[in-house]
């Protein structure tokens, strides 16, 4: 049975239509199950991707929660410090260790996590279609977009605003430097990241020792830091600050983003390595230097212009610096990588058209590069650090993002712990009502910062939500449309059995997206063509809302007549959909493939606005638009260009 989550095809051409409904189940890595050696090196790997974000929140985080906490006020309070820091410590324990860490990292799709993995495993929990299920995904998707440009910015800027520690000189070239660095980062994307991604685990420990010993040694300034590990002091300090204590709570949140990246990260290092990572040395290296810049604040108030450098003796700050800078570049490529993975995700869910998928490395699958994608990171990563120019002012823009994933993924967690764990609903509510809960604080904190920059991550968001919403709606009246002027594909076998026109040698495979019709490549080649050939398979490609497909899964045939052959080839949403490779397996069951004789023709559409469309104008165009700068069939499911014969219609939406 096949259940549609997003709709239907691409316009551009006939491609996957449904997404199927199959048992859930574990993959190694979601259990847990590796050799010793294994889990070492997925236990560093995760510290290098799956911890870049959260990793270098140190920069900028204390420092703007304090600066918010004093309502701008010079002076430090001693009250203000204990409090800001107990939000930050308890945030830490409250959202990543118990939420992500403990809960989240339980409910994955077949050993694979993310906002749109989530979403599919509750659809499938229910057992059907929900509008409101599918708007939260799509949500989720879209203000991770929003995340993923604002992360590489104030990542980059925090970093290299270090070096006016070193002389302060170096300021007016703080801003070309990071744009300069962030230019680079992209344009290395073509290249692949296997090769230096293998430094990224060991670098990032040795940056976490570092961040730990930092914080370490400046808790002796002021012991009495350690009472911020009451919560009491976090609460106090909301209660009696108001609106400055919202703005406090606001800043605090930054010491949390990149949560979402543990959980986004699951099926790349698997649930253990990645809590064993998060206990034993991120946390512990995350608390030490939240407390060491605690305690140096309360000893020397100035250092608040930049405490987390501050801990660093001058002479190996330019080190110290280099280290963060290098930090940050990870960071920001572990959300690049993240943004790229979630679009593949999203095309495969129909969310979005056909786009360009480049794999760069041969050994590892889910290393990937997308031009089109990359090019808009990039021009809006550019166009952030030019418009706010510094970290304290890109961090008023940075959290409403990631709470509202957040918010999101509580309450998709919800639906899964009800209905796939299959616990009680009182059950359910009391595990993730609380998590929730805070997160809506959380999120109602940042939407203060709105109006001094908080609109543009919902701004991005917006944009992403809207186009994933017209290419699915346009997508299905297209289909609906379509499906009106159809002959249904057995009356139209039965006349070709009956009286069959000249026939040809060798092989049709007519892909289509609806398998009850007839290809509109197959009705054109009849009525220009006038002949027949001697196999022809309706080809039919699907989704399903499983990350992977097995082999034995892959392929189910029917046949129709003597003629004609009916084909499901089915894929997971992290699969590669490789056609003449799935075709292969067809050997198994008794057909003979042979790519060289064999033709596979594509229906290619030419869309246009119509007089009574029902879209607005604008959102037609913004169809059109995206059904344009779809990749053609041929070149995303792999199948050789020679090997292709493409058929054009013009339809109005």
């Amino acid at each position: 049975m096949t259940t549609g989550v997003t709709g239907p095809l691409s316009p551009a051409g006939d491609e996957p239509t449904s997404v199927d409904s199959r048992p859930a189940g574990h993959s190694p890595d979601a259990t847990g199950s590796h050799t010793p050696s294994a889990f070492w090196t997925l236990f560093i790997g995760s510290i290098g991707v799956v911890y870049g974000d959260i990793g270098t929140s140190p920069l900028y985080a204390l420092r703007e929660a304090v600066m918010a906490a004093s309502g701008g006020h010079e002076g430090i309070e001693r009250d203000n410090v204990l409090g800001v820091l107990s939000l930050i410590l308890w945030a830490l324990t409250i959202i990543v260790t118990l939420k992500y860490v403990l809960v989240l990292l339980r409910a994955d799709n077949q050993g694979e996590g993310g906002t749109l993995s989530l979403m599919a495993l509750a659809q499938r929990s229910i057992g059907r279609q929900t509008q409101s299920i599918f708007l939260l995904g799509v949500c989720g998707a879209a203000l991770f977009f929003g995340d993923a440009m604002i992360t590489p910015a104030i990542s980059v800027l925090s970093a290299i605003e270090g070096v006016k520690l070193i002389t302060p000189h170096f300021e007016p070239y703080v801003l070309p430097v990071t744009l300069a660095i962030i230019f680079a980062l992209f344009f290395a994307q073509s290249r692949g990241t296997a090769k230096v991604a293998t430094w990224f685990g060991p670098i990032m420990v040795v940056w976490m020792i570092v961040m730990g010993v930092g914080g370490l040694i400046h808790i002796t300034d002021d012991p009495q830091i350690f009472a911020a590990i009451n919560p009491w002091y976090g609460v106090s300090f909301l209660a009696t600050h108001g609106g400055a204590g919202l703005l406090a709570l606001g800043a605090v949140f930054l010491s949390v983003t990149g949560a979402e990246a543990l959980y986004a990260d699951l099926g790349h290092f698997g649930k253990k390595p990645i809590q064993r990572a998060w206990l034993t040395l991120v946390f512990p290296a995350l608390a030490l230097n939240y407390l060491g810049q605690g305690a140096l604040l309360l000893s020397n108030p100035a250092a608040l212009e930049n405490p987390f450098f501050r801990l660093y003796p001058p002479v190996i700050l330019p080190a110290i610096v280099l280290l963060a800078t290098v930090a940050t570049i990870i960071a920001s490529q572990a959300v690049i990588t993240g943004a790229f993975s979630l679009t593949r995700q999203a095309i495969q869910l129909r969310l979005l058209p056909r786009l360009d998928i480049r794999h760069t490395s041969e050994s590892q699958e889910g290393q990937i590069y997308m031009p089109q994608v990359n090019k808009l990171l990039l021009i809006g990563v550019l166009f952030i650090v030019v418009l706010f120019g510094s970290s304290d002012k890109l961090a008023t823009a940075y959290g409403i993002a990631v709470t509202g994933t957040m918010v999101v993924t509580a309450c998709l967690a919800f639906i899964v712990a009800w209905k796939n764990w299959r616990w009680p609903l009182w059950a359910a509510a009391a595990l993730m009502a609380p998590f929730l809960a805070i997160d809506l604080i959380f999120f109602g904190a940042n939407l203060i910062k709105i109006v001094e920059g908080g609109y543009v991550p919902l701004l991005i968001a917006g944009g992403f939500m809207v186009s994933m919403w017209t290419w699915t709606r346009g997508a299905r009246i297209l289909f609906d449309k379509l499906r009106r002027d159809d002959i249904p594909l057995m009356e139209l076998v039965e006349r070709l059995e009956k009286k069959p026109p000249h026939r040809v040698a060798g092989t049709a495979v007519f892909l289509t997206s609806d398998p009850q019709t007839s290809p509109v490549a197959l009705l054109h080649s009849l009525k220009h063509y006038k002949v027949l050939h001697e196999k022809n398979v309706m080809l039919t490609v699907v989704t399903a809302n499983v990350p992977r497909v097995p082999e034995a899964e892959r392929i189910r045939m029917e046949t129709l007549s003597a003629s004609f052959s009916r084909v499901f080839m089915t894929f997971g949403y992290m699969d590669e959909p490789n056609v003449p490779k799935a075709l292969a397996l067809c050997r198994k069951q008794g057909w003979r493939f042979d790519i060289m004789s064999t033709s596979f023709f594509v229906s290619r559409r030419s869309i246009r606005a119509g007089r009574k469309s029902e879209m607005p104008l604008w959102q037609d165009n913004l169809f059109i638009a995206l059904a344009n700068n779809a990749t053609d069939a041929s070149e995303y499911f792999h199948i050789p260009t020679g090997r292709v014969v493409e058929i054009g219609a013009q339809i109005a939406v």
